[in-house]
């Protein structure tokens, strides 16, 4: 019976990743994808790595609050500052700041699913990692690495696949920018453990200083630009 829920679970989260293509990455569909992998074992497994990091485990038993930010307070602060960063790539793309799904954050699942969906676009400030769909993957390929999260790990599999079957002189941006992430991964301290609402006033290569990031994404093709 348990391998007959998970084979339907797979079933499922198989048609979730066939919605994101179809919908051309479709935040409503990256949300079902990422909601499919609730209450399974490649979930657990990404739990007990995020409590086995430093701060971790103290951040799920506080339940330590998602990201609610105020983006008139952070475009006043200092430019270079993670505060600031944050607000200008918010307004230049005309992003919604809360364009998460809403969710109880009852469980630890949900509530690492939920800390990971707020914190997003902090990780492509910090990162260096634009919002092409290679910076995208690249920018995934941290939290992939560091956690294993499940949803990050399907869409770059997928989308590694799907470049290079129908789009294959789009792949040596896609697998460089997924390496790009990869090794950031392998290197920094966990981007997902960062309490970013304690140092938004702290400038973007401090942040980076302190969590070791020694080669964002700023200067490559994939890269973000906010100046």
């Amino acid at each position: 019976m348990e391998r007959f829920q998970q084979s339907l679970q797979a079933l499922r989260q198989l048609g979730n990743l066939a919605a994101v293509g179809r919908s051309g990455g479709s935040l409503d569909k990256i949300a079902d994808l990422v909601d499919s992998f609730l209450d399974t074992p490649q979930m657990e497994q990404c739990l007990d790595r995020f409590r086995a990091l430093p701060g971790g485990a103290a951040m799920l038993d506080e339940r330590y609050p998602p990201l609610q930010p105020d983006l008139e307070r952070l475009a006043q602060m200092p430019p270079g500052s993670l505060g600031h960063s944050y607000a200008t790539l918010i307004r230049r793309f005309n992003y919604d700041a809360e364009f998460f799904r809403p969710r109880p954050v009852d469980t630890e699942g949900r509530w690492l699913t939920q800390r990971i969906a707020t914190t997003h676009d902090i990780h492509h400030v910090v990162s260096g990692f634009g919002t092409t769909e290679e910076g995208e993957s690249g920018v995934l390929a941290i939290t992939a690495t560091q956690i294993g999260f499940p949803a990050y790990v399907s869409l770059n599999q997928a989308a590694q696949l799907s470049i290079y079957r129908f789009q294959l002189p789009r792949y040596p941006a896609m697998s460089r920018a997924i390496s790009h992430g990869t090794s950031i991964g392998f290197t920094a301290a966990a981007l997902c453990t960062a309490r970013w609402e304690e140092g938004w006033d702290w400038s973007v290569q401090d942040w980076r200083q302190r969590l070791g990031l020694v080669n964002p994404a700023d200067h490559e093709c994939y890269g973000l630009v906010l100046t």
